[in-house]
């Protein structure tokens, strides 16, 4: 049976309840995403197994396919921050090969939940659809970083190579890993880096 989250028992009165949160009403509507489909799946599906209102939903997402973005913002500031940590004594390319896998690194106790998510990501058209501005922002922030270390502007062609190569080799690493899911979707991530980065 595939696995779910706990649904919450508490009503929903109209006000936010205590124990409802963004990623809760993720987790439930990405395990029935993986149980029965997302196109199958209704937003009063959601809502009914999180026990909460359908005003409650959309106080936080404004379609069902945004649930599966729940973590981005996140992941983003972690990456962006990361890499303004970074010493300028560390090669440029082993930065990228470091932050960009530990901005996205959740603990073991998610991995059902991460590999859900890949899953979707990857193979839902809907999904997809959403998904272009998230993915342009990964870019940009790794092709600003290499241009700032090397001086010169986004449109230097080696920071745009960089950027792109950071989100190929995201998506890379997210597809193989959903075809091994035994396999650590960390390594992989930087396997896939240091495949792809050139030497800046």
């Amino acid at each position: 049976m595939p696995w779910m989250p706990t649904p919450t028992n508490a009503p929903d009165r109209g006000g936010r309840p205590a124990i409802t949160s963004a990623r809760h009403l993720a987790e439930v509507a990405q395990a029935l995403f993986v149980e029965h489909g997302f196109e199958a799946t209704s937003v009063d599906d959601i809502t009914a197994a999180a026990g909460v209102s359908r005003r409650t939903f959309f106080r936080y997402f404004s379609t069902k396919a945004d649930v599966l973005w729940v973590e981005s913002a996140a992941e983003l500031g972690r990456f962006r921050e990361l890499l303004a940590g970074a010493s300028r004594d560390e090669a440029c390319r082993d930065v990228l090969c470091r932050t960009a896998p530990a901005a996205l690194h959740h603990p073991p106790e998610e991995h059902t939940w991460m590999l859900h998510r890949a899953q979707l990501l990857l193979t839902v058209p809907a999904v997809q659809e959403k998904a272009a501005p998230r993915y342009a922002r990964w870019r940009e922030i790794a092709t600003e970083f290499v241009a700032a270390r090397r001086g010169t502007g986004t449109d230097d062609l080696v920071a745009i190579a960089a950027g792109h190569a950071v989100l190929a080799a995201t998506l890379g690493a997210h597809q193989y890993w959903i075809a091994h899911p035994g396999e650590d979707l960390k390594n992989l991530h930087e396997r896939f880096l240091r495949l792809l980065i050139p030497d800046v």
